[in-house]
């Protein structure tokens, strides 16, 4: 088990006997360590236990409880260190006997042929047929009333004129336009917290996310486009899986950091200006 360890402290030796191309459980283990994650790392991102990564590594996929939960694990694990799962699904499948036949779905339509659909009174409908009956009917009775006053007002100001004036129209003010949010208003954050907003957008990143007492306030994939904002009383901890496809905005500020693709970040941000731990 490696618990703490760095990527560099797991390079395997050169084996010169070594197949040109790598076996599933290798492939994936080059992949982690050039992605500059420990097993740990992975482990947490994908929930995967740390005992079945090191027995895949390995080409040992009998942890992993069947051939439809090595394939998953597989997938999973291939996302998490930025590489192709498709080449190694392949080969998996042609090292043991083939991809898993799907379990035919004719029993499960059978079945819901023969069992009668029992459908009781749309008790919703009648109850918005007649609530609509009841607006409908107050409705009409307002607007009769309202042309019934309208009508002996004008006939008795008639009388007492002798004309009917023509009334003056008044002339509205046009209303002031809402002003567009500024940017600076987009930012605000509370100056008595660490604001944290993490927005992938040249590419997916796992990140991770902690508050000051190590709580764990996010762990898993950002997809492209996608953004997590993160709040504490005091500091906020971040690991960035892929930190040049993030924008990072703190307390309302971005973050102008130039960080390569595929880097792998470890920051600490408090309150105040943005400020890297």
């Amino acid at each position: 088990m490696s618990i703490g360890n760095s990527p560099e402290d797991e390079r395997p030796f050169d084996d010169a006997s070594e197949e040109a191309r790598p076996s599933v459980g290798r492939a994936l283990q080059q992949a982690r360590i050039a992605a500059g994650l420990t097993v740990d790392d992975v482990s947490t991102a994908t929930r995967v236990r740390i005992s079945i990564i090191h027995a895949i590594e390995a080409d040992d996929f009998a942890p992993c409880g069947g051939d439809v939960y090595a394939r998953g694990h597989i997938r999973t694990l291939a996302k998490a260190v930025h590489i192709d799962p498709a080449p190694l699904l392949a080969r998996y499948d042609a090292e043991h006997g083939g991809r898993p036949s799907p379990t035919p779905a004719a029993p499960l339509f059978e079945a819901e042929r023969i069992r009668p659909e029992r459908r009781g009174p749309n008790w919703t409908a009648a109850m918005v047929a007649a609530i609509v009956a009841v607006i409908g009917f107050v409705g009409f009775t307002v607007i009769k009333g309202g042309d019934d006053t309208g009508g002996n007002s004008n006939l008795a100001g008639d009388a007492a004129t002798g004309a009917s004036a023509t009334p003056t129209p008044k002339s509205k003010k046009p209303a002031d336009p809402k002003p567009e949010p500024s940017d600076s208003a987009i930012a605000a954050a509370p100056q008595d917290k660490v604001t944290v907003k993490v927005s992938a957008v040249d590419g997916r990143s796992w990140i991770s996310a902690k508050d000051h007492n190590g709580r764990q306030l996010f762990d898993g994939l950002l997809k492209q486009g996608q953004s997590k904002t993160f709040q504490d009383s005091s500091k906020i901890n971040l690991i960035l899986g892929d930190a040049g496809a993030i924008d990072l905005f703190v307390n309302g500020k971005k973050i102008e950091d130039d960080w390569q693709p595929g880097a792998v970040e470890r920051l600490t941000y408090t309150k105040g200006d943005p400020q890297a731990g």
